[in-house]
């Protein structure tokens, strides 16, 4: 994503001293053995108890084992300002920033002149995750209808923003108040309910009693550890069990008892923190706020706190302004990286913070398949560069005949329960690592940062992390769990901070590793011409693993990297996946497996941007295991999967210019398709637009501004969405 000013939304604050991969073996492949296809012993530990087949990177195209095939002529690599489809599929907008929700507002004009108020019954900004409830005619979940049901978008940020305002963020120090209401209002998630007309297409229903904005001033609960907790009382809620607004709702979940699970990532954008506010806070406090990126003297790019001393702007700072924390917002920062629960059939329902799932850059939170008796599971990412991956295991057993229990339900399974985090260790297998308080060293007795209790684990989940010796990712976004099988994917979008193996890095710079293994420099041809140099891990790859014994609330796994993204002209041990013209990608960060199997792939990228506008791919996945042992650019041994091929990696769709293609959700009977279009003309201005995105789509000529929107794809005979 794109904001208004300098902030790094994967700004590296991890200065643990975790080890790497790189530090975990002692010996790897060389280039010269992968060339001559010899093994060492490194090479067979490597291999590990998964047993993958092969031993290189040649041509090991894994045919599908489970019926799926891909039946759609795979699209072409392009710079069009609209979405471009295979032939045989056809789109439409189903809402963009500004459309009503209700009647008795106006449409959008189109030159920022909505009220701020109004943005509470409108369509927010900064499309971003979704997820697609079956609606019954009862106003309940039912999994398998798909001609009705309930949308719910996240709206991540306002951006830069184009629509928003009539003449764009009017510059200066201090922010109007106008404009900061209308940013918050625009944050945070819609619930729209939608209908199926002819030919499967499907358009939200103004007006429907379902329909709802949930913002950044919407009240909400706190449960789990942290209710109550002195580490989440604010000025708003004295004794800590309320707090206000979701914010930067990124990627997303859902639960099979019906509800909705937005996440909070880059919060960081709207919370700010004085000079001099080290001296009044306790070291143990200084060393928490540093750690989740928060110094003394920082300012938020947007600057909400500047807006006035109204209690709904001077809550965005964190700063020790009264004598105790009843008093002011010095909370603030506590109160948001959580995953929040939303129940979208009860529009008069309290959103929950529910804190036993921690607290972090959340880009999501994936559930495993339900299965009766067995607790449930959710896989989450922590989106920033050295950052974890985690996971929760409730403490309840799944009971099919909690569907549509709502929030007291989510209470039951989400409050209590075990939160955990990876390594990945370099022979291919992997440990779950209990971050609860008294276990592994969290306990007071930890000098780096004395925990308290589990509220404080949980407020403080990466240092927790740091402590136990997770390891460090390149920048773990969006997971999937394949249902056919349950093995669980994971994007790892980019890591410009990988240095070469025989560097000595500085700060906060790493090594390659076995599950980060890339070393390589990637050109980029800029408008003007002129040309750059990506360093690091600049494409990205999809990490995937596998359970022991299937269960997945096991604390080991086996693992390896599904794909690596790169240009089909990239060296051999950069395009490690193989890719061709009809495959290749750049920085893997929205994954989605639809209940067929298929896999579904997009990119938030900057580094193939010259060749390509953003894209979202479609894939029949193989298994953990199904590749070999290769040498990475750079010279790590690392594990892969088996490489990708025309017949189980396709381009479905690109979209228009300066866009992040994101979100994605299928109707269960598979015939209809939406999916998000983000920011499209970010790196233009309202004095020189680089998108007309959506009036583009039908209008080549068209002049208007830009909107993020929510797309519907169907085909036109009627048929399954990708088969």
């Amino acid at each position: 994503m794109t904001v208004p000013s300098t902030y790094d939304d994967n700004e590296i604050v991890n200065p643990s001293s975790n080890l790497h991969m790189d530090a975990l073996i002692a010996a790897r492949l060389s280039r010269r053995q992968a060339l001559k296809g010899g093994m060492s012993v490194t090479a067979a530990a490597l291999l590990g108890s998964v047993g993958l087949s092969a031993c290189g990177g040649g041509s090991d195209d894994a045919a599908s084992s489970d019926g799926l095939q891909l039946g759609f002529s795979a699209v072409a690599k392009n710079k069009n300002d609209w979405v471009t489809v295979p032939e045989g599929y056809q789109v439409s907008i189903l809402h963009a920033l500004g459309d009503p929700l209700q009647f008795g507002e106006e449409s959008w004009k189109g030159d920022g002149s909505e009220s701020a108020d109004s943005y509470l019954r409108r369509i927010g900004d900064g499309h971003d995750g979704m997820y697609y409830f079956g609606l019954s005619d009862d106003g309940k979940f039912h999994a398998d209808r798909s001609d009705r049901g309930l949308l719910a978008v996240n709206h991540e940020y306002v951006v830069a923003p184009y629509a928003l305002h009539p003449n764009g963020m009017t510059a200066g120090a201090a922010r109007l108040p106008a404009e900061v209401e209308k940013e918050i209002y625009a944050h945070g998630v819609s619930v729209v309910e939608v209908k199926r007309s002819s030919g499967n297409d499907m358009a939200m229903v103004r007006g429907s009693r379902f329909n709802r904005r949930i913002t950044s001033a919407t009240d909400m609960a706190f449960t789990g550890p942290v209710q109550g907790h002195a580490l989440v009382r604010t000025k708003f809620s004295p004794d800590g069990l309320q707090t206000r607004g979701t914010n930067n709702n990124c990627a997303n979940g859902y639960t099979p008892w019906g509800t909705y699970l937005t996440c909070e990532e880059n919060w960081l954008n709207v919370v700010s923190r004085a000079a001099g506010d080290d001296a009044k806070r306790s070291a143990k406090e200084v060393v928490a706020l540093k750690r989740y990126g928060l110094p003394e003297n920082r300012q938020s790019p947007y600057l909400w706190d500047t807006a006035g001393s109204d209690d709904l702007f001077a809550r965005w700072t964190s700063s020790v302004t009264g004598a105790n924390a009843q008093n002011d917002y010095r909370n603030t920062a506590n109160t948001f990286g959580w995953v929040v629960e939303i129940d979208p059939f009860n529009p008069e329902s309290t959103p929950a913070k529910r804190s036993a799932l921690g607290r972090f850059n959340h880009e999501g939170a994936w559930p495993a398949p339900a299965v009766a008796g067995q607790p449930i599971v959710i896989y989450m990412g922590d989106d920033a560069r050295n950052e974890y991956i985690y996971k929760f295991v409730s403490k309840a057993l799944w009971n099919p005949q909690d569907v549509n229990g709502g929030m007291a339900i989510g209470a039951k399974y989400l409050d209590e329960g075990t939160l955990y985090v990876a390594k990945f260790n370099a022979d291919g297998s992997g440990q779950w690592l209990e971050l609860s308080y008294g276990k592994n060293g969290l306990d007071a007795n930890n000098t780096s940062y004395p925990f308290t209790d589990q509220g404080d684990v949980v407020v403080h989940a990466r240092l927790a992390a740091d402590k136990v010796g997770a390891t460090k990712m390149d920048r773990p976004e969006w997971g999937a769990i394949n249902p056919r099988n349950g093995e669980v994917y994971m994007t790892l979008t980019n890591n410009s901070n990988r240095v070469a193996p025989s560097a000595t890095p500085t700060g906060s710079q790493l090594k390659p590793d076995a599950a980060n293994p890339r070393y390589y420099s990637d050109s980029y041809t800029n408008n003007d011409g002129s040309s750059k140099s990506n360093k690091g891990n600049p494409n990205g790859h999809i990490i995937r693993w596998r359970e022991n014994g299937g269960s997945s609330a096991a604390t080991a796994f086996a693992w390896d990297i599904y794909l690596f993204a790169a240009q089909a002209d990239a060296a051999g041990d950069v395009n490690l996946s193989g890719l061709s013209a009809v495959n290749d990608f750049s920085s893997p960060d929205g994954l989605y497996f639809d209940p067929r199997g298929l896999l579904w792939i997009q990119t938030d990228d900057g580094a193939y941007t010259d060749v390509t506008n953003c894209m979202m791919l479609a894939a029949v996945p193989g298994q953990v295991g199904d590749g070999g042992v290769v040498t990475a650019a750079g010279g790590t041994a690392t594990r892969k999967g088996a490489n990708a091929s025309p017949d189980n990696l396709r381009r479905f769709l690109v979209g228009p210019k300066d866009c992040e293609i994101t979100g994605v959700a299928l109707t269960p009977d598979g015939k209809t398709l939406f999916f998000n279009v983000q920011h499209p003309g970010e790196d233009g201005s309202l004095s020189q637009l680089n998108s007309h995105w959506p009036a583009s789509q039908t209008n080549p000529a068209a002049t208007q501004r830009p909107r993020s929107a929510t797309v519907v794809v169907t085909r036109t005979d009627g048929g399954a969405i990708g088969l």
